[in-house]
């Protein structure tokens, strides 16, 4: 790995001799491995886990294995039992444990592939509601199949620059910004992320991060928390725009405990509180976290005035496969029909009025002439009613196939119509069985497209 001459310079004056040595030494090693569980979709304390390692300290269901396994290949991954999640990142579990009691509203603004979204919503409290939010649409797309792998229906998912929610109405009690950087922190993972590092990028994304950050303000209620991150190393993107948000548009610092033997580094710049994980310090890759109060008055919870001209009923027409189904309004969106938590309907029809909503809550189904086609949100999610579908465990090689969208038989005496696909206990989704063959209804654009014939390639062996 060769580094560009002029991050040298800046990063040793930065952060003295000894500790940059340690940094460079730390770039050229094989970055670790880690995963986070889904407790959703596994019991945390009796899942067997292919090549563990250790726990991830400040992540209570984070875990790095020994080496870098074919992750694609693991149906598991496919279904949502856990998140392959770099442990640094894995930090905004910590900051949500100690400065959230109550059920909260979340924004999480740059959010794809989905991370710190679903670590966020793994660690809310029950009756938060997260707004999962990514601008380029190529990428909310990635998110949005994540999110709806992890299963939880409090959720909605956006396409949305962050000047669009000023618009919607809706406030947030907690904004994550972790914005678009430089990248300084992705050089041991990504050598085009060298490659495209200059001063004048550095420059770019810190105004661009002022931008982003200024844009949001409005929407954080007054004593609401921003969580405020990167994945670079240089104090312009970090220390110091941490700093111009609590001067210019005014908040206070929030102090997290850590524990010393995680080897967590602070402030490099000034003496805000903030949390940077260096390679060849902490375990992981370049993090830097900070976490402002904004100021002025808190009040909770948000209220989001009701859309009246809204069309807000049970559709008496279908009933609905999920547990708990009187939990839950629906909305027709084109011929998807879409059931929502009635605790939070006013806030998706206001989203929805206002802003591009590309998922919430959990998608029922397609109406195709008479039948309602079971959507693969539906297999995903943990209300679904498994009663309602006759279903077949499959074993590794049918679940290989079936995520490539192959044709996976079904057993005789399997019952004509929709049927859901488990392995090892958990859904994958569904094909349609019309007697002498089945349809494959996994989303094509979800398929595995690697023709590649693995071997059996389990990461977690034992689930319950």
């Amino acid at each position: 790995m060769t580094l560009p001459e002029e991050f040298i310079k800046y990063t040793r004056e930065l952060m003295g001799d000894d500790r940059f040595e340690s940094l460079a030494t730390g770039l050229k090693d094989e970055a670790p491995v880690s995963i986070r569980l889904n407790p959703l979709k596994c019991d945390i304390a009796h899942t067997a886990i292919t090549g563990k390692r250790s726990d991830v300290a400040w992540c209570p269901t984070g875990v790095y294995l020994n080496e870098r396994p074919n992750f694609t290949f693991d149906p598991l991954l496919h279904a949502g039992a856990y998140y392959v999640q770099e442990a640094s990142s894995m930090f905004v579990a910590h900051v949500l444990r100690q400065t959230v009691s109550d059920s909260v509203r979340i924004l999480d603004l740059c959010a794809a592939p989905g991370g710190k979204s679903t670590a966020c919503r793994t660690f809310l409290p029950e009756g938060s509601l997260l707004i999962s939010n990514e601008p380029m649409r190529m990428r909310a797309n990635i998110l949005s199949e994540n999110m709806q792998k992890f299963g939880h229906t409090d959720v909605i998912v956006t396409n949305n620059y962050p000047r669009d929610f000023r618009k919607s109405g809706l406030m947030f009690d907690i904004i994550l910004a972790d914005v678009p950087c430089s990248g300084e922190g992705m050089f041991r993972k990504d050598e085009g992320a060298i490659s495209e590092w200059s001063v004048q990028n550095v420059e770019n994304c810190r105004r661009l991060q002022r931008e982003i950050v200024s844009d949001i303000w409005p929407c954080l209620k007054p004593g609401g928390l921003m969580i405020y991150s990167t994945c670079t190393f240089n104090a312009h993107e970090d220390e110091e725009n941490a700093a111009w948000i609590a001067e210019e548009l005014g908040a206070d610092f929030v102090e997290i405990a850590v524990s010393p033997e995680w080897n967590i580094t602070g402030s490099l710049v000034g003496d805000n509180p903030s949390y940077r994980f260096l390679p060849g310090t902490s375990e992981g890759e370049g993090l830097f976290m900070t976490v402002l109060r904004k100021h002025g008055q808190y009040d909770s919870p948000t209220k989001v005035p009701a859309n009246k001209k809204q069309n807000r009923k049970t559709d008496k027409a279908v009933s609905l496969p999920l547990t708990g189904s009187d939990d839950f309004e629906t909305r027709e969106r084109g011929d998807r029909l879409v059931a929502i938590p009635k605790k939070w309907a006013d806030v998706y029809d206001a989203a929805a009025k206002s802003l591009n909503v590309i998922h919430a809550g959990i998608t029922i189904g397609t109406r195709k002439g008479k039948d309602m086609v079971p959507d693969q949100s539906l297999a995903l999610s943990t209300r679904l009613d498994r009663n309602r579908f006759a279903s077949v465990d499959i074993d590794y090689t049918q679940a290989i196939n079936y995520l490539r969208k192959e044709a996976v038989a079904l057993p005789d005496g399997t019952p004509k119509g929709f049927v859901l696909l488990t392995y090892k206990g958990l859904p994958l989704g569904f094909e349609k069985n019309i007697g002498n063959r089945a349809n494959n209804l996994y989303p094509q654009e979800w398929k595995i497209k690697s023709a590649h014939i693995p071997e059996q390639n389990e990461i977690i062996t034992e689930i319950k």
